[in-house]
């Protein structure tokens, strides 16, 4: 087996031994899912978000005849996005 099997096998045994037993990593599954989540919303969501506006303004500088379908969709992302955890207590609310 060459190295680089080695180490992906070794990386993926590591990840399975932390994720079954997260006592050994001193965490938990909710606080882990939580720093996701809080990772997601704060950094990657408003970057794909002004990626996707960003992409939408070259169409329409570009004159692509698609623009106004790519600015809509780039604003209803956004908004779904960013009102997405709003979503989800809501849900749980009507739920409980």
């Amino acid at each position: 087996m060459n190295k680089k099997g080695l180490y992906i096998m070794m990386l993926g045994l590591t990840s399975l031994t932390l994720f079954f037993y997260p006592e050994l990593g001193f965490s938990s599954v909710e606080s882990t899912l939580s720093a996701i989540q809080g990772k997601l919303i704060s950094t990657i969501l408003p970057l794909c978000a002004i990626l996707g506006l960003v992409f939408a303004g070259f169409s329409f500088v570009t004159g692509s005849p698609n623009a106004r379908n790519h600015l809509l969709l780039a604003i209803v992302g956004a908004v779904v996005g960013f009102a997405a955890p709003s979503i989800i207590d809501f849900i749980k609310a009507l739920v409980h």
